[in-house]
């Protein structure tokens, strides 16, 4: 093997692009949709996101800066998380447009909100998985020298769990079915999962 590109990255990676994100990954992507506290509806993109606890069901999520989706979960203490799939790609693209705390996300992107049944946010009735979720905890995050930076990480409990009942088969959910889109590296790279994409393993018992 050749010698690894080596870097620090408080000096620079000295490449065209941070491959930071692009290694790892890709990931899924949390697709948000929140109200604020005057009612208006906020959908957006976050592509640092993943699931943290069976018991009780947690998931997470960072906003880079206090974002409109920070703000309206530290208000109304509610979210929801929507599946972004291939078929909803450009949707939830336009989704991503850094548009003013006025601007409906859900009607920028043509879809539609469909009320929950546990908290005041809508969920992406077009989207074939959504959790409903009420806020953790939240926490600005800082660095290993202690100063805090500019990210916090947003923690929600499942509280309601809707699936498209096409992807259980017989009771076990198609991931490779679901044609979930992930956050790859560069610019613009996005990964789908497909059922050609699927192999399997069994956990080993030891001894």
């Amino acid at each position: 093997m050749s010698d690894p590109y080596f870097y620090q990255p408080a000096q620079g990676h000295g490449l065209p692009h941070d491959p930071f994100n692009a290694i790892v990954g890709p990931r899924p992507i949390g697709w948000i949709s929140t109200r604020s506290a005057s009612g208006m509806l906020n959908l957006a993109p976050y592509s640092f996101f993943n699931a943290f606890n069976y018991t009780p069901p947690l998931i997470g999520f960072a906003s880079l800066g206090r974002k409109d989706t920070l703000v309206n979960i530290e208000e109304t203490g509610e979210f929801v998380w929507n599946l972004a799939t291939r078929p909803l790609a450009e949707a939830m693209n336009a989704s991503c447009a850094a548009a003013p705390p006025e601007v409906d996300e859900f009607q920028l992107a043509g879809l539609t909100p469909q009320p929950s049944n546990i908290v005041s946010v809508p969920r992406v009735a077009e989207s074939p998985v959504a959790f409903e979720c009420k806020r953790s905890q939240i926490i600005r995050l800082h660095g290993a020298s202690g100063v805090e930076t500019n990210s916090w990480l947003i923690l929600g409990e499942v509280v309601g769990v809707h699936i498209a009942r096409e992807l259980l088969r017989d009771g076990i959910y198609d991931t490779a079915g679901s044609h979930t889109i992930l956050r790859g590296g560069g610019p613009a790279d996005y990964f789908e999962i497909t059922p050609d994409s699927l192999f399997r393993m069994t956990r080993p018992s030891y001894p």
